[in-house]
């Protein structure tokens, strides 16, 4: 957060972070607990369609109490399934995402699946719990599953830096999104985003402006080789991010 912010200032934005994030939290319980009792059994296409209606909850309560909007350039391919790999700046694109692609599987950390509540819902999504810990393994479990859900039609999130980095810089991009959708013949779709500006990582206090989210054209991967074809997608997303601002 900025320094040269008035006290007063950084009181207004706390006051409106807070009722938002009582506010997600409260979506999130409410969603997670009635789709586990109610939802659990039917397909995913059914019970993942009313788990983002509370991501455009979150998205909208977002929007009237903190301000923040949503610019959309370029637009998502008309058929999938495709792997989306963006840019993690900030907490807006674990939810935002998930809804404006969906049906999709996200690639996450294992460690959130515990989270109560949020991570149950996760688990009904059918995200990809991989353990950061463990590369060789985690590789494998990203390529076996994520190429079995784009086998049955689902698209897959995957955020390559692997975790939030400040609005500005560049984090390290994991071949896996590459390599999956050269594996599965299938292409990439790149996100970049400015929402840390709006949204810091590791941040609690939001302000108000807008996230612009560009979408590139579909990336074709056939005959790719993975480090050739992961460069230039990160070298779009990039160049995005430093067009946007």
């Amino acid at each position: 957060m900025d320094d040269t912010l008035s006290p007063l200032y950084k009181s207004w934005l706390a006051l409106r972070s807070g009722i938002f994030f009582a506010g997600y939290a409260g979506i999130t319980v409410f969603f997670s607990l009635t789709g586990m009792l109610f939802l659990w059994y039917l397909p995913f296409r059914v019970r993942g369609r009313y788990f983002v209606m509370g991501n455009q909850l979150i998205v909208w309560l977002l929007r009237v109490v903190c301000g923040v909007r949503t610019k959309v350039i370029g637009s998502l391919p008309e058929q999938g399934p495709y792997v989306a790999l963006s840019k993690h700046q900030s907490q807006w694109e674990t939810f935002y995402l998930q809804w404006y692609l969906f049906p999709v599987t996200t690639v996450l950390k294992k460690e959130l699946l515990s989270i109560p509540f949020f991570g149950w819902a996760l688990r009904l999504m059918n995200a990809i719990g991989i353990d950061r810990s463990n590369p060789r393994a985690a590789l494998r479990q990203t390529m076996e599953q994520g190429c079995d859900r784009l086998s049955r039609g689902y698209s897959v999130l995957i955020f390559p830096e692997g975790t939030r980095v400040k609005h500005g810089e560049v984090g390290k991009y994991a071949r896996s999104g590459a390599g999956m959708a050269i594996k599965a013949e299938v292409p990439i779709v790149a996100l970049a985003h400015n929402a840390g500006k709006c949204w810091p990582a590791k941040s609690l206090l939001i302000r108000p402006g807008t996230v612009t989210l560009s979408i590139s054209p579909p990336f074709d991967s056939r005959g790719r080789d993975v480090k050739e074809l992961n460069n230039d997608v990160a070298q779009w997303i990039e160049h995005q991010c430093q067009q946007i601002g």
